[in-house]
């Protein structure tokens, strides 16, 4: 069997978790739409400030650390729910009953280390944009998105362990860091189908009808297919994020404890979740 369809196999199993309990699907709404509320308090009056006079040195100082608040925010509400979601969808792969108050109950125990991950997080973010503003052009947005990329993928496992370990941000990123190196496999397949599937069938055809929208305006029909699209990619990026986070909890529980939860089997994860040859030594110690 492929990699591929290895992927696509689990990424079917998350979504009929999630379609067996759709209190899952309801964190990132809520994490969406709380960051949205509490950055636009910090970014609009930041943009206000900067369009007020953007030659004043002290102003934009001032735009910019709210820009940055703007950030952190967004960055702790989307780990905060996460968290919530992470917990909730552990019960739910135990074949347990689970509500959206359980979640975030269980998000609200672990909030010193959602504050101080979403620091780190902020930080590595505004560093890769800084850098893709330093190269500028073509080069700038490669250099982004393979930093972007690296980034996701070491700390792909990164809220499993904050949800179920409760550690501070360094021990987050060796542990998941030290898992995706010693478990190369699923950290690719699993988080590069789920979202590619998502992206290629709810996505991308949102972004189309976007891009034909805002040429067809001002017309009903431009109007019409401006909403739609925008509502086909918020409706698929809550579907990306609920399906790997799903995954994320499966596949941090077999690398972490050997243990098959929900309707995974050992043998699917196991297709995957392999260490890469010449470090059995460090699975041994891990």
């Amino acid at each position: 069997m492929s990699r591929f369809r290895q992927g696509l196999e689990l990424a079917g199993i998350s979504w009929r978790t999630i379609v067996a309990d759709r209190s899952l699907a309801v964190f990132p709404v809520l994490g969406a739409i709380s960051a949205l509320a509490l950055t636009a308090a910090f970014v609009i009056p930041g943009l206000l400030l900067l369009a007020y006079d953007s030659t004043s040195t002290g102003l934009m100082v001032l735009g910019i650390v709210l820009f940055v608040i703007a950030a952190y925010l967004a960055a702790f509400v989307g780990i905060f729910f996460s968290v919530a979601l992470a917990a909730c969808a552990n019960r739910s792969l135990q074949g347990e009953d689970t509500t959206v108050r359980e979640g975030i109950a269980a998000a609200r125990q672990r909030i010193p280390q959602i504050a101080s991950w979403a620091a780190v997080t902020t930080t590595v973010n505004i560093i890769i944009r800084a850098i893709e503003a330093r190269f500028q052009g073509v080069g700038g947005a490669v250099v982004a998105a393979l930093g972007g990329l690296a980034w996701a993928l070491v700390t792909f496992l990164a809220v499993p362990v904050i949800t179920f370990e409760g550690t501070g941000p360094w021990q987050t990123l060796r542990r998941s860091s030290g898992l995706f190196r010693q478990r190369w496999g699923q950290q690719v397949v699993g988080l590069g189908v789920t979202t590619g599937v998502v992206a290629l069938f709810g996505i991308l055809p949102g972004i189309v009808m976007v891009f034909f929208g805002l040429a067809l305006l001002p017309s009903v029909g431009g109007i019409v297919l401006l909403v739609i699209g925008v509502l086909v990619i918020v409706l698929g990026s809550i579907i990306s994020a609920t399906l790997s986070q799903v995954l994320a909890v499966a596949l941090y529980r077999f690398a972490a404890d050997g243990v098959a939860v929900g309707p995974f089997t050992e043998a699917q994860l196991q297709s995957v979740v392999r260490p890469r040859k010449g470090r059995r030594g460090d699975e041994a110690t891990a």
